[in-house]
Parts: C-alpha cells; sequence; structure tokens
C-alpha cells in the first residue's frame, strides 16, 4: 500500500479538504503538523490565535484519532528536515498539502517542492482556502484587481465553486506511525490564564464551526443585510476564526447557504456572500501585492506623517480607555474574547489612525496579537481600507464620529452597557457621549468623568480638524 504525509497548515479539518482525501483515495495516510513559527517570522501566531491553535489542533487530533490515525504534532526550526525524516521514516513516497497564500510561505514551499520532487518524492498541492485562483481572476487588460466591486463581480463571472469534498469514509494508517510531540510542548496556551472569556465565548472545531454556520443560516441570514452592522445584536456568522484555521472551507459556506436560500439571493444572502467575496478581495491584493504586509498599497501614503510611536495615547486605546464609550468598548470585547465586530473594528480603527494620528501598523500589530481570527489578508486590508491607504480604500477625509455611530448602530446603548459596565446606569440619550450630560444626571447613574469614566482622551471636532488639516498639508508637499 502506498503511503501519503498530508501536511496540515490553516486546513484542519477531515471534511472538503483536497490534500487528504486524495491521500485517503491512495492508500495509507500519515497526518502531520509542523509548528514552525520562524518560518512565518513577524507573521507568526499572536497570542490569541496560538490559544484558538492549541484547541483547534486537539479537536482534528480527535477526529482523527475516531477514525484509527493519530495527529504527528512536531516543534521545529524548519519544515523541511522535518517532512524529510517523517517520509523516510515511514516509507511515504508522496507528500500532499493544501496551497498556502501567505507571502513568507511561498519561497519555503517552493524549495521543498523542489527537494523532495529531486529525491523522486510525489509532491501535490490542492487550492481549498479560497474560492478563486488569484492569477486566474483578472481585468480584461490582464491586471489584478484594486476594487472590490469589479472584482466581485468578475469572479462571479468566471469562477464555479465546486461542491465540497466529504470526509474520507476510510483512513488507513501506515504499518508504523512515527512519534508525535506532545501537543502542550508547543506552549500555545497562555502562562498567565487571560483566556476564560475565550472559553465562554467560542467552541473551536470542525463540528462547532458547522453548527455556528447552521445557527446563522437558520437565525440570521434573512435579516443580515439590516442587522450585520449592529454589534448589540448576534446577527452575523462569527465564523472568521474557523475560516482562519480552515475548519470550515468558503465553498463549504457559499453551497450551504445557497441550499438554505433554494439558490436564490435575496438580500440577506447576497450580504452574506459578498462577505465571503471580501475575504477572497483581500487575499486577491496579498497575492499581488506581498508587501502590503509592512507598507501601504496606495504607496504615496508612505509619507503621511503618522507618528508610529506607543503614545500613552496608544496605550490608552489597547485597554480601552479612550474615553470615547463605542470606541472602549470595541477594545475591551476584544482583549476579553479575542474578537471584535466589524463595525466596531472600523471604528477604533479610525479613532488611532485619524482622531489620534497614529500609524495603522501599530493597530494592525495590536490586533495580529489579540484577535483569535487575525487573517494577514483581511485584517491588513481592512485597517488600510479604514485609515484610507490601501485597497478600495475609505477616503482619508472619511472620519468616522463615534458617536453617532454608537447611536446609529448601538441604538439602546445594550454593546457600551455590555463592555464598558462603569457606563451601564447612564440614560441611552447619553451613553454614547457620557460628556454631554448633566454633573446631575452623571451622579445618579454612578459616574465621575475623570475617575470612574475617562475624559475623553480628544475632543471629536477639533481631533478631526487636525486630521483634515494634516491631510491637506500632506496633499500639498508641505
Amino acid at each position: 500500500m502506498k503511503t501519503t504525509v498530508v501536511w496540515f497548515h490553516n486546513d484542519l479539518r477531515l471534511s472538503d479538504n483536497p490534500a487528504l482525501y486524495e491521500a485517503a483515495r491512495r492508500g495509507a495516510v500519515v497526518p502531520v503538523y509542523i509548528y514552525a513559527p520562524e518560518e512565518q517570522g513577524s507573521r507568526a501566531p499572536g497570542a490569541a490565535r496560538r490559544w484558538w491553535l492549541h484547541h483547534s489542533l486537539h479537536s482534528l487530533d480527535q477526529s482523527l484519532q475516531q477514525r484509527g490515525l493519530k495527529l504527528v504534532i512536531r516543534r521545529a526550526q524548519q519544515s523541511l528536515p522535518v517532512l524529510e525524516q517523517i517520509l523516510t521514516e515511514v516509507g511515504a513516497d508522496a507528500l500532499y498539502w493544501n496551497t498556502r497564500y501567505e507571502p513568507q510561505l511561498w519561497t519555503r514551499d517552493e524549495q521543498i517542492r523542489k527537494v523532495l520532487h529531486a529525491r523522486g518524492v510525489e509532491v501535490r498541492e490542492y487550492p481549498s482556502y479560497l474560492l478563486h485562483d488569484p492569477d486566474a481572476v483578472r481585468t480584461d487588460a490582464g491586471q489584478p484587481y484594486g476594487v472590490f466591486t469589479p472584482f466581485w463581480k468578475r469572479m462571479l463571472q468566471v469562477v464555479q465553486v465546486p461542491e465540497p469534498l466529504p470526509a474520507p469514509e476510510v483512513l488507513h494508517a501506515p504499518e508504523h506511525m512515527p512519534a508525535a510531540a506532545p501537543l502542550d510542548s508547543l506552549e500555545l496556551l497562555p502562562t498567565i490564564d487571560w483566556a476564560a472569556g475565550f472559553r465562554e465565548t467560542w467552541q473551536v472545531g470542525e463540528a462547532a464551526a458547522r453548527q455556528r454556520l447552521e445557527w446563522f443560516l437558520s437565525n440570521a441570514v434573512e435579516g443580515y443585510h439590516t442587522l450585520r452592522d449592529r454589534p448589540d445584536l448576534d446577527a452575523t456568522s462569527r465564523l472568521s476564526p474557523h475560516l482562519h484555521h480552515g475548519e470550515i472551507t468558503p465553498r463549504q459556506i457559499w453551497h450551504a447557504t445557497l441550499r438554505h436560500s433554494g439558490g436564490k439571493w435575496a438580500k440577506g444572502v447576497e450580504h452574506f456572500l459578498r462577505e465571503v467575496g471580501w475575504r477572497e478581495f483581500g487575499y486577491h491584493i496579498l497575492y499581488h501585492h506581498p508587501y502590503t504586509q509592512e507598507r501601504a498599497l496606495r504607496r504615496e501614503f508612505e509619507t503621511f506623517p503618522w507618528t508610529e510611536v506607543e503614545t500613552p495615547a496608544y496605550k490608552a486605546w489597547t485597554k480601552g480607555r479612550t474615553g470615547i464609550p463605542m470606541v472602549d468598548a470595541g477594545m475591551r470585547q476584544l482583549w476579553r474574547i479575542g474578537w471584535m465586530h466589524n463595525r466596531t473594528r472600523m471604528i477604533v480603527a479610525s479613532w488611532l489612525t485619524k482622531n489620534l494620528l497614529l500609524h495603522w501598523r501599530l493597530g494592525e500589530a495590536w490586533f495580529w496579537d489579540t484577535l483569535v481570527d487575525a487573517d494577514p489578508a483581511s485584517n491588513i486590508l481592512g485597517w488600510q481600507w479604514t485609515s484610507g491607504c490601501g485597497a478600495d480604500a475609505a477616503p482619508y477625509f472619511r472620519i468616522f464620529n463615534p458617536v453617532i455611530q454608537g447611536r446609529k448602530f448601538d441604538p439602546d446603548g445594550a454593546y457600551v452597557r455590555q463592555w464598558v459596565p462603569e457606563l451601564a446606569n447612564l440614560p441611552t440619550e447619553y451613553i454614547h457621549a457620557p460628556w454631554e450630560a448633566s454633573e446631575r444626571v452623571l451622579q445618579q447613574a454612578g459616574v465621575e468623568l475623570g475617575k470612574t469614566y475617562p475624559h475623553p482622551q480628544e475632543r471629536l471636532d477639533k481631533s478631526r480638524d487636525r486630521a483634515l488639516e494634516m491631510l491637506e498639508r500632506w496633499s500639498r508637499g508641505g
């Protein structure tokens, strides 16, 4: 019987896993996960994602053990020597994996392909992480897209989304399985337990991803187009961490959604699938412009005079102590559960980059460490969009007013009350702007600005005007 090593990465599932499916059809399977963060450099998983990764690997291993296999986990500085050792040890003549799109892994994967091919090992990779091939979806002039809507229209024209593959019916183990390191040896979990909110919020793994999708389709997709911007409601899919770790695939989501709607693109379905498309667009940009992981897509913004220093204002922002309730609610939600509603992500990013004039890279790095769904494409796309320097970017002069945003999208103040409980007793008319309340109202609510809750670190009108003045001076070259 032929033996194939399947190298897992961000595809921690059994179903719709082409590499695993084809390996199982071929013969015996050796499932391998190598934790080698050094190969990813600055894009190694942050602390929140490491927490998720630990539990996702545990879930995958449990699923494999139910099929008579065990996930071979290794910790290494480099993946190639480990793969060579395992291939030799089990007598495997093939290595399969699913395509990776992170730029920092391209050179590594190409080197592994060349080395093993020279040794006579069959090396194959399969697409499953995206719906589209970034090389295949291009403009009529053969160029990559830089604006979402034309990209989305072309993608719908040229991409046929394959039906998801089932999990392999049978997984055969080789005669000899290599030794596996204990999952705990990867030291992915925090030494100081800050993850209580994570445990209370998230179910991790392939089964949990499927259940969450089923819940969303049954309860929320019809109203998604009207309620998706409401952070006070559970009205979004929350599938992003499952997608990033490959516990579910975009084509599983695509086909399940259209099956649920009977193939009809109702408004809720259309808006939801557009969000799947936005994720595709993020990887389209990253694939064609890998430098965006460090620099702005719109290169002229490299000279924009943002401050890239961790100032006291930045540190207050990270702690949710800005004195702006919607900003603080978002940042505290992030710290507590490793996730933030997308509307609030835009609000907190606009506050940092425009009202505080701090560099988008500072915010992107904080999100990278604290989000369970921190994604090299989506994270950067979002930050550069909000700060005005990326693909399809909002104009720099579009500055989110967090009070207006709060009153519109958290109309009853439930989101702020949940995450900023010291303001919970304020009347709704003041919950998003406590500085507008009289001393009597503040006293009745138990709020003392400057003590129980900070004064705003910046005045909204003054900081907005300052940002626009800076834009004008910069655009004139002054």
